[in-house]
């Protein structure tokens, strides 16, 4: 949840004070996905933790819940513009990531994940 600070990098890390809320963004800015398919994509995140993750995510305004009137329910989750306006930090981390595993360690740059862009 949200938490305001006078700081405006304080700020942002409170929005995305978890890396499970960074691999979110870095997933749903490829587009809108359904619960399982974005549990899967990330991959070791318990159901609880997601579930929280993305309800503390659409209380700040950064995601967008769609529930459609199915059986059985379907629900879908895509980032709200504020969400996509942390691109920028998204491509800058990638960057950075990229630069450092190349340099320490250039085996790292293909992990199990199979995530190697954002």
């Amino acid at each position: 949840m949200f938490k305001p600070s006078p700081c405006p990098v304080e700020t942002t890390l409170s929005l995305i004070d978890s890396k499970w809320k960074v691999l979110i963004l870095r997933d749903l800015r490829q587009g809108t996905l359904r619960f399982g398919a974005l549990q899967r994509s990330i991959g070791s995140i318990s159901q609880k933790v997601l579930t929280s993750s993305l309800r503390s995510m659409e209380e700040d305004g950064l995601v967008t819940r769609k529930v459609y009137a199915e059986v059985p329910p379907r629900v879908e989750y895509s980032l709200t513009e504020t969400g996509l306006s942390l691109a920028p930090i998204l491509d800058a981390m990638e960057a950075w990531g990229t630069a450092y595993k190349s340099e320490h360690d250039p085996s790292r740059l293909l992990e199990v994940s199979g995530h190697t862009k954002l």
